[in-house]
């Protein structure tokens, strides 16, 4: 049989730290399952506005000084601010209370994501849907764009090139200085 410290006669220590408390059931499996979102090496921002028909405006001015602070000299401001206020709109449609858009950088390029927080059956990717994905996707630099429906409400979100665009060429005539 073994004796502890205490029932030995010896000195009685203090636990170095406090007894844990018991995890509440449910939320152990909880804290376990849900996926931590980790963003590395790369510029993020956040803006939560309230869902009202200012808010688009408010967040295209917001995220173009957003990206702006962070050193994109060649981005295209007004394309940003078109494509964030056309997502901004898109989720303030949903019907919630709040819309956020979640900007981030990475390989010279701008995602910018709008979230509706407006989850369940009555949130749908509709006919309008179509709508915006097709204004967006006339943007000059976005590159990529899309919806989708999150436990926490619908996605809506474009990728936008933030390189500078080469010049077009022209296709009027002969080049100068160039023989047939």
């Amino acid at each position: 049989m073994t004796t502890t410290p205490a029932e030995a006669g010896g000195p009685e220590v203090p636990p170095s730290c406090p007894p844990a408390a018991p995890t509440p059931p449910g939320r152990q499996t909880m804290d376990r399952l849900r996926p931590r979102m980790e963003i590395r090496n790369r510029q993020t921002a956040g803006l939560t506005f309230r869902a009202d028909r200012w808010a688009a405006k408010k967040a295209g001015a917001q995220a173009a000084a957003t990206v702006r602070a962070w050193g994109y000299a060649h981005l295209d401001e007004p394309d940003l601010e078109s494509a964030v206020r056309r997502l901004v709109e898109a989720a303030v449609a949903d019907g919630g209370k709040r819309v956020s858009v979640h900007l981030a950088d990475q390989d010279r390029r701008i995602l910018a994501v709008a979230l509706s927080h407006v989850a369940g059956p009555g949130v749908d990717a509709g006919p309008d849907d179509d709508a915006v994905l097709t204004e967006l996707a006339a943007l000059r630099t976005v590159v990529g764009c899309g919806s989708d429906l999150a436990p926490d409400g619908r996605r809506v979100w474009a990728l936008l090139d933030a390189e500078p665009r080469a010049p077009r060429e022209r296709s009027s005539g002969p080049v100068p200085g160039r023989s047939r």
